[in-house]
Formats: structure tokens, C-alpha cells, sequence
């Protein structure tokens, strides 16, 4: 779901699929916490109420505006740890997915799970956006196996 001109918009993905992403219990939990606040919402608005019963989040997340609600938050964070040198950089939604996959990479999750995580449809395509992630991997796996044959020798 997105916003296009100020208008919700729902469908598919890019290449018309469907995609199920595996999501871990704690994450389940706040979204089953939200869930529950949205429908105390809504029994204390009653008629008035504006919102969809179907999603998760009853406005749309509009990418375009969400540097302006995390800027307030590295603002804080910056006046409330005066000794750090460096201001958090402000990050888009699309930057959370890029950290998202070079995280799982450099955790050594495979490609091509991967690469169905970001809907990539051939790990080809993960393979050429997140090379240099992967360069990184190896270089660790090179010295990872010294150690194992050192230790083991």
C-alpha cells in the first residue's frame, strides 16, 4: 500500500506477485499491541471513526515524509548525548530496507533468501545492488577459514 497523489493506493507488487516475509515474535508482538490500541481507538471514537478495519496502520506511510518524523527524533538524541561527534544522519524508509538486506548478509543469511525477503524475483538482482556487502562477506569467510585450519591443524 502507498500513497499516490494524496490517494491510498493498494496492489501488488512490481511484478504482480504476492509476498509473505517471515517476521520474528517480538516484532509480531508490538504489531498485536498496535493492533489492540487501534481498536481501543476506535471504540472510543465510535461513529466518527474514519479509518480501514484491514490494515495494520489505519493513515498511510507516506516515504516522502518519514525524514520529517525521524529528524525531530535525531534532534533528541543529538542534545541528549552531547558527547557524540557526529549528528545522526537522518534516513529515508527505502534506507531501512538497503540496512535491512546488508545486515542479513553480513549475518550470512543466503542470497536467495535474501533476495525473496526483498522481492528480488532472480538473486542475480541482489547479487548486483548488494555486491560490495557480499565482497565483505568473503573477505570474512577467507579469514574465518584460516582460523578453522589454524585451530584445527
Amino acid at each position: 500500500m502507498g500513497v499516490v497523489e494524496g490517494q491510498r493506493v493498494e496492489g501488488t507488487t512490481k511484478s504482480g506477485r504476492t509476498r509473505v516475509v517471515s517476521i520474528d515474535d517480538t516484532t509480531a508482538t508490538v504489531l498485536r499491541d498496535h493492533q489492540k490500541a487501534h481498536e481501543a481507538e476506535k471504540v472510543r471514537i465510535g461513529d466518527s471513526w474514519k479509518g480501514s478495519d484491514d490494515t495494520v496502520f489505519t493513515t498511510a506511510w507516506r516515504p516522502d515524509l518519514s525524514h520529517d518524523r525521524h529528524r525531530p527524533a535525531a534532534q533528541a538524541h543529538q542534545a541528549h548525548n552531547e558527547t557524540a561527534s557526529d549528528p545522526l544522519p537522518v534516513i529515508r524508509l527505502h534506507d531501512l530496507r538497503h540496512i535491512h538486506a546488508t545486515l542479513l548478509l553480513l549475518a550470512g543469511v543466503p542470497v536467495h533468501v535474501v533476495a525473496a525477503r526483498l522481492g528480488h524475483a532472480d538473486p542475480a538482482i541482489t547479487l548486483r545492488v548488494y555486491a560490495h556487502v557480499i565482497h565483505s562477506a568473503e573477505t570474512a569467510a577467507a579469514d574465518i577459514f584460516a582460523r578453522t585450519v589454524k585451530d584445527t591443524c
